[in-house]
């Protein structure tokens, strides 16, 4: 069984550190201010499948052979961080498979699997995400306990904790576009989130 004494103390730190603004928060708020919320739990779904991998790696220590590795991580990071930028770029423009076209029209023809590896990418290439997990979850481990329960109980904390955090940027980027959509600001719309995306991709190459 997990030890409910050092869940009580994982909830609340997991909780505070969830929804701080970060990368993949940024990613859902812009997503949702371009594509919607109901679009963007595809995103959401490729980021917690990220994350949980991200954690059971910190556990099980899989995390030194990424540090061996430095070279690999780094180009994948590049590569995750030039494809948002393209995105940004793309929808700067208006243009695009998530680029607002009218108050009513949105080109939220973006595929399901292309969603959730934007997700994904941006989970598992995060180095933040990395050392957070690395240095937060072991502490909250109890040697004398079966490690299969007590990973369960992180982990399950963290996929709600991250999901909640998620939808509510999400939803808040859905009412900033209802707000910029009001009269002819369509194009500031674009532009706000394609900076954001854009911003998401530099972020996440060069942290």
């Amino acid at each position: 069984m997990p030890d409910f004494a050092l869940l009580a103390v994982f909830i609340p730190t997991f909780f505070f550190v969830s929804i701080t603004p970060g990368m993949c928060m940024t990613l859902a708020m812009t997503l949702g201010m371009t594509i919607g919320v109901r679009r963007t739990l595809w995103m959401m779904l490729g980021e917690l499948v990220g994350v949980a991998l991200v954690a059971t790696a910190a556990v099980m220590g899989v995390a030194s052979i990424m540090l061996n590795y430095p070279e690999v991580f780094q180009l994948f990071k590049w590569i995750g961080g030039l494809y948002l930028g393209y995105v940004g770029v793309q929808m700067w423009r208006a243009r695009g498979k998530m680029a607002v076209v009218s108050d009513t029209d949105t080109r939220a023809s973006a595929s399901q699997f292309s969603l959730m590896s934007q997700g994904f990418i941006t989970a598992i290439a995060n180095p933040k995400g990395w050392a957070f997990m690395v240095s937060l979850l072991p502490p909250f481990i109890n040697a004398e306990r079966a490690l299969a329960p007590q990973l369960i109980g992180l982990l399950s904390i963290i996929m709600v904790t991250e999901f909640v955090s998620m939808l509510a940027y999400a939803s808040g980027g859905k009412s900033l576009r209802l707000f910029l959509s009001r009269g002819d600001n369509i194009r500031w719309l674009n532009r706000i989130a394609g900076s954001l995306m854009i911003g998401v991709g530099i972020w996440l190459a060069v942290s």
